[in-house]
């Protein structure tokens, strides 16, 4: 009676010469083992390219909704912490978050702990700008030699809302204000649609010409331009969502001193020879100079249809004519101020004083308020989150209790 076939096609049945079974191994085709070795290449390789990946690099923490604290500042308050950081121009505060930049990535803070609520970190590319507008933290990332990344977080959670790729200079900064995210360098400006992803258009700079400045405010996008041999700089506006130039001014170059473009919100602003000026949005026509003294602070920021201007300690507010409607002594400037629900109008500013945060009428400059707050920094931007008061700094981000 014969053997019974082996169940492995690999095995073969016999008996050994006592009589005993035996099997036979019989080596696998050679195609299996093309097969089995090139399997294994490939695992290899995508480990490897997993491990060199933006996935493997992006670490990113998300956060249940920001729950924003109701009521208003104490009527004494104290710092309770600080971070360091980028921080995005114009406003910190987005969304009941407080947004810190840093060399790879942005994190977001609670206003009451400025304790980590999520982050976002790209560990192979650098953090060329953040901004935040319309509710969404947008940042872009070089991961070569130039700045080809862009990625918009919903700054209460962290949830990614788009990501796309971008061919911006190495040297790009970002600016926001609402619908709209500036890009800039010396030789051009693209603007993107923050909640859309898609870029609305571009500007390059004339030949021979150069971006002294750019700025994006409610009045549009504006730019200082200087021409290679030129006696003159140039102002312009353009429309923020069509790319329409609406004007263009000569502006004279001072010998020596400082040429700034400073703003583009109700009045665009410009620093020259000395002076503030504040220019109609409709054709660039000064409306206000004001005079700087040489090496003071200026800052510009916007209030509705009022336009702040801090000059060397005084804070003035300026209507829609260019006229003074309050000047008044300040540390700093308050961030743009949100609406009131009950007057429908700018709500009340918050200013940074000598020794408290002042609650300000825009229109008017009253007090309505006051919290004392000892050994306040100078040149900050102040925003109130319910109780807290968060103090945007150039460098830094602090938060009073």
């Amino acid at each position: 009676m014969k053997d019974p076939p082996s169940p492995h096609p690999s095995l073969r049945s016999g008996r050994d010469p006592e009589g005993g079974p035996f099997h036979h191994l019989t080596s696998p085709p050679l195609r299996v083992l093309v097969w089995a070795a090139a399997t294994v290449v490939l695992l290899l390789v995508a480990v490897l390219l997993w491990r060199g990946s933006d996935a493997a690099a992006t670490e990113s923490t998300t956060a249940p909704p920001a729950d924003v604290p109701s009521g208003t500042p104490a009527g004494a308050v104290s710092e309770t912490w600080s971070a360091d950081g980028e921080l995005p121009t114009g406003t910190v505060v987005q969304s009941g978050r407080v947004l810190v930049g840093s060399a790879h990535g942005v994190r977001a803070l609670d206003p009451l702990t400025g304790e980590e609520a999520w982050h976002y970190t790209r560990s192979n590319a650098r953090l060329c700008g953040l901004t935040a507008t319309n509710g969404l933290a947008v940042a872009v990332f070089a991961t070569a030699d130039r700045c080809d990344e862009a990625v918009a977080l919903n700054a209460g959670t962290g949830v990614r809302a788009w990501t796309r790729s971008v061919r911006f200079a190495d040297d790009a900064t970002l600016t926001s204000t609402d619908r709209i995210v500036l890009a800039s360098n010396p030789t051009g400006i693209v603007t993107i649609d923050p909640t859309g992803d898609n870029i609305r258009w571009r500007y390059a700079a004339p030949a021979g010409c150069r971006f002294l400045g750019t700025a994006a405010g409610s009045a549009g996008i504006a730019v200082l331009q200087r021409c290679a041999g030129a006696t003159l700089a140039q102002v312009r506006l353009f429309d923020g969502f069509s790319g329409e130039a609406h004007w263009s001014r000569d502006v004279a170059l001072p010998e020596g001193g400082e040429i700034r473009l400073l703003g583009a919100d109700a009045l665009p602003t410009l620093l020259v020879d000395g002076e503030v000026q504040a220019l109609t949005p409709a054709d660039g026509t000064v409306l206000a100079r004001l005079p700087v003294p040489e090496g003071a602070d200026v800052q510009v920021g916007p209030a509705g249809t009022v336009t702040l201007v801090r000059v060397d300690g005084r804070l003035l507010g300026l209507d829609a004519t260019g006229a003074t409607l309050w000047d008044l002594p300040a540390l700093g400037l308050p961030a743009a101020p949100g609406i009131d629900k009950d007057t429908r109008g700018p709500a009340a500013l918050l200013v940074p004083e000598d020794g408290a945060f002042v609650q300000r009428d825009p229109t008017t400059g009253a007090a309505l308020g006051r919290s004392e707050a000892a050994d306040l920094p100078e040149d900050g931007v102040a925003t109130s989150i319910g109780p807290v008061v968060v103090l945007r700094l150039p460098d830094r981000v602090l938060g009073y209790r």
